[in-house]
């Protein structure tokens, strides 16, 4: 009798890494699930479409073991100015075994080798990006919870927020730059879809002096990009935003806003976590931190 020969699985960090197309996009939100995050649908699929994914394909043939989403921006001579990494999971039944170090380790060093990195790491994340050669160079407060409006008037000066229009597009793609500190056009292009509200702030004299979004993720409306000129401008965006929504909001704010943070939780939002922003090549974000209040997602800067 012919014996078979037993076949040793492959070690994880021998598995090859691949690129995730939209058509991953079940696979990605079951791997969400799968370490207890929210599937999250609505945000894999801008990712996977402005971003490029990378994954490792389960040994067992269950979806995916491992996967991250990397956006560039200011593209110039085919490699980004900038890059954000998000996403960064593995599978329950494959974790503390090497495979996300194996993952990150193939886009920091291979295909996105010497470009600035950023990316916000939770407390658990952290010391893997260190490794890395990540630094912390600052912090944001996720809040989350129904916004309490206020009956009192706002501010006297406060600028007028209305909802953006098609003409705006331009405008706040310049803005956005300017405060972002690279063009990131082929993302913002996409909020007028993703979004559910969109609007923006301006001065008597017709100056953009911000722009804000709120998109759908689960039960929540997600408030970001918040760009803004100052404090009183940054809340009013959020109320109008607020305004049109009966769900809780949550937002990731750098906790430079100390004014900022203090308001948003006297009208009812919470201090949920906060998160090292970190970043890699590069000393800090580029742009003006404080005109950037909040970032489109943690997952993509």
């Amino acid at each position: 009798m012919i014996q078979s020969e037993s076949v040793t699985p492959p070690h994880l960090t021998d598995l090859p890494i691949r690129a995730l197309t939209g058509d991953d996009l079940r696979r990605c939100t079951d791997l969400s699930e799968d370490r207890g995050w929210p599937r999250e649908d609505h945000k894999w699929r801008l990712l996977l479409a402005a971003g490029k994914g990378y994954g490792v394909d389960a040994p067992d043939g269950q979806g995916l073991a491992a996967a991250c989403v990397v956006t560039g921006y200011g593209h110039a001579n085919g490699q980004p100015e900038l890059a954000a990494v998000g996403m960064v999971l593995v599978a329950g039944r494959y974790a503390r075994r090497g495979l996300g170090r194996h993952l990150m380790k193939h886009v920091c060093d291979d295909v996105f080798k010497g470009v600035p990195l950023t990316l916000h790491a939770t407390p658990f994340g952290r010391p893997l990006y260190e490794e890395l050669g990540f630094d912390t160079t600052g912090r944001a407060e996720m809040l989350r919870g129904t916004f309490r409006h206020e009956d009192a008037p706002g501010p006297s000066g406060a600028p007028s927020v209305r909802p953006a229009r098609a003409e705006d597009l331009s405008r706040i793609l310049r803005l956005d730059a300017e405060v972002f500190g690279t063009d990131r056009t082929h993302m913002i292009t996409r909020l007028p879809a993703f979004a559910d509200r969109l609007v923006v702030a301006e001065d008597t004299d017709g100056t953009l002096s911000g722009y804000a979004a709120a998109w759908p993720n689960m039960e929540t409306h997600v408030i970001g990009p918040l760009i803004a000129r100052d404090t009183g401008t940054a809340q009013a965006l959020v109320t109008a935003l607020a305004t049109g929504t009966d769900r809780p909001l949550r937002t990731d704010v750098d906790v430079r806003h100390q004014e900022f943070l203090g308001w948003l939780k006297e009208r009812g939002l919470e201090s949920v976590a906060f998160n090292a922003v970190m970043t890699r090549d590069i000393p800090g974000l580029p742009g003006d931190w404080t005109r950037r209040w909040a970032p489109l997602t943690v997952a993509a800067g």
